[in-house]
C-alpha cells in the first residue's frame, strides 16, 4: 500500500502571510497535509476576551474560524494547494498531486474531541488530525524550537530533544499547553522547527535530504 499522506505540517500563524505562503509552495509533492494557525486574528480574540470575557465556547470556535480564514487566504496564493474539508478530501487531494490545506472547523464540529479552552490551539488540533491520518507531525513556528524560557530572555537555553512528560512542567513554550498530553496519549513524537527556513522543514520530511545541521526540537511522546 502506498502511503499518500506522510505528515501533517502545522504552520503557525506567526508565519503568515509571506513565510506561510512560501512554505506551502515548497511542500508540493512531499505528502504533507497543511494546517494553519489562527495568528493575529486569534490573538485579537484573546485580547478582546481579556476585556469582555466571552464564553469558552465562543472563544474556542471563533479562534478555529480564524484558522479557516488564514487557510483560505494562503490557499488563494498557492497554485499547488487545494482546500480539504475532511480526511477523505485530504487523501483525494494528495492523490491528485496537490497539497491539501485542511479547513478544520467542519471536521472538529463532527468529531468534537476537545473541551473549549485556550489551552487547545492549532498545535493540539494538528496532533489530533495527524493521529487520525496515522501521519507524522511537524509544528512549524517562527523560532528554532523549544527553549527553557522565552528565547530572548537572558539565560534561555535551546532544547534539541525533550520528553513530553517533562514539557508538561513548562510554564510556557512555543507550543500549546495541551500538545504534550496528546503526544503521550497517542504515543507519538513530533518535531518543532523554524518555518522561516523552508529547507529545514524539507530536511525533516524528505528521506532523500540528510542535512540536519540546524536547530530543531524533537518531542518524545512514545
Amino acid at each position: 500500500m502506498i502511503i499518500i499522506i506522510k505528515q501533517v505540517v502545522k504552520i503557525g500563524g506567526s508565519l503568515f502571510p509571506e513565510y506561510a505562503i512560501e512554505l506551502v509552495k515548497q511542500l508540493k509533492g512531499t505528502g504533507s497535509v497543511v494546517i494553519l494557525g489562527g495568528g493575529e486574528f486569534a490573538n485579537l480574540i484573546r485580547e478582546y476576551d481579556s476585556k469582555i470575557n466571552f464564553s469558552d465556547e465562543a472563544n474556542h470556535w471563533r479562534a478555529i474560524d480564524c484558522m479557516d480564514i488564514i487557510a483560505k487566504l494562503v490557499d488563494d496564493k498557492v497554485d499547488s494547494s487545494k482546500l480539504a474539508y475532511s480526511l477523505v478530501d485530504a487523501e483525494e487531494i494528495a492523490e491528485g498531486g496537490l497539497t491539501p490545506i485542511f479547513i478544520v472547523s467542519e471536521f472538529l464540529r463532527s468529531e468534537d474531541p476537545f473541551e473549549c479552552s485556550w489551552d487547545v490551539t492549532s498545535d493540539s488540533i494538528a496532533a489530533y488530525i495527524a493521529h487520525s491520518l496515522n501521519a507524522n507531525l511537524l509544528i512549524v513556528t517562527n523560532v528554532n524550537g523549544i527553549y527553557t524560557q522565552e528565547p530572548k530572555e537572558p539565560g534561555s537555553t535551546f532544547i534539541s530533544k525533550i520528553d513530553a512528560k517533562t514539557l508538561l512542567t513548562f510554564q510556557e513554550s512555543s507550543i500549546d499547553v495541551m500538545l504534550p498530553s496528546l503526544l503521550l496519549e497517542f504515543g507519538t513524537n513530533c518535531y518543532v522547527v523554524n518555518g522561516k527556513y523552508p529547507e529545514r522543514v524539507l530536511s525533516l520530511i524528505d528521506d532523500n535530504i540528510n542535512d540536519y545541521n540546524f536547530d530543531y526540537t524533537q518531542i518524545i511522546g512514545e
